[in-house]
């Protein structure tokens, strides 16, 4: 059979076409984080002058109104980076990676890129709300909730109290909208199905009080090991060890152990509750060696931090009208 020309150049057309269609693209990640260290590559940092800085941070928490000739130029800046994140925020997963085994001196660099780029988020809330779109700025602020969640993911403390530190401005920013009755119905269903399907005290604390003992211990561990240890103290503390420190022995350990599980224990109940096991828990506190008690963080405060968070949760849901 005689082949033309067209004819060879329809077929080769169709052929083409067929294991084009044939080509799946591969599986994207589930994991937010590494979506997030894309978002933090593509961010460039606001301006480190002081005046800036501190309109950065009333106009996030709302002490001050949004100000587009001054600020709006860093927003425009970070428009892909804030993009990203956001994209990140609808991802299942968030593992961060970290070396629980390296103690103190894990790295947690995400999380000071990490307070940036929220704060960058929630003016962009802000913005959006003072032109008028809510829906973008409800879209905004609950992409903050939810990167708030993912940034104490299997962390220690730190990781939880930068995820709190997140969370707060975005619950009482809409707060203060739902007050002011600024938000439509649709988007009150969308405010409640988030905010109200997280726990009270919205992160895992107990988790990261757990996550926070397995440091210690490998870095007390380090310690009694190292032919250097106030050297080792000294780079991973930022302070000089105390002098009636010593090594931790088996007893120590266990010690500190007890008292690890205690407070942990404590910190599974409400807030109110756990206080009052945490009085009793910081009877324990003065059974541990000089050495653990300094770089043991305090339940209580920990727990103090959960309670800001249970309050400005039921806020919140009280303003939108929730039960």
């Amino acid at each position: 059979m005689k082949v033309t020309w067209r004819s060879w150049c329809l077929l080769t057309v169709l052929i083409t076409q067929s294991t084009l269609a044939q080509v799946k693209p591969p599986v994207e990640t589930r994991n937010a984080a590494l979506r997030y260290w894309m978002a933090f590559a593509e961010m460039h940092d606001p301006p480190a002058d002081r005046f800036t800085q501190e309109l950065l941070e009333k106009v996030s928490i709302g002490q001050a109104s949004w100000d587009e000739a001054k600020l709006g130029r860093i927003l425009d800046s970070n428009a892909e980076a804030i993009r990203t994140m956001q994209r990140a925020t609808t991802l299942p997963e968030c593992d961060w990676g970290l070396e629980y085994s390296r103690g103190p001196r894990a790295p947690v660099a995400y999380l000071a890129r990490a307070r940036v780029m929220a704060r960058l988020a929630t003016l962009q809330a802000t913005r959006e709300m003072a032109a008028g779109d809510s829906d973008l700025a409800v879209d905004h602020w609950l992409s903050g909730i939810r990167f708030a969640v993912h940034l104490a993911k299997g962390g220690t403390l730190i990781s939880t109290l930068t995820g709190k530190n997140v969370l707060l401005p975005n619950l009482r920013m809409l707060t203060v909208e739902a007050k002011k009755g600024r938000l439509t119905e649709a988007q009150v269903k969308q405010i409640v199905a988030l905010v109200g399907a997280l726990p009270q005290d919205v992160f895992d604390w107990a988790s990261a009080w757990e996550n926070e003992e397995i440091g210690i211990e490998a870095f007390l561990k380090e310690l009694k090991t190292s032919k250097t240890p106030r050297a080792v103290y000294e780079a991973s503390m930022g302070e000089a060890m105390p002098e009636e420190a010593v090594a931790l022995s088996s007893e120590h350990l266990n010690v500190f152990r007890d008292y690890m599980a205690a407070a942990k224990t404590a910190l599974k109940f409400p807030p109110d509750a756990a206080q009052k096991r945490l009085t009793a828990v910081e009877t324990q506190r003065q059974a541990l060696s000089e050495l653990a008690q300094r770089i043991t963080p305090s339940p209580k405060k920990v727990n103090e931090s959960r309670s800001e968070v249970v309050a400005a949760r039921k806020v919140l849901l009280e303003a939108l009208g929730a039960k």
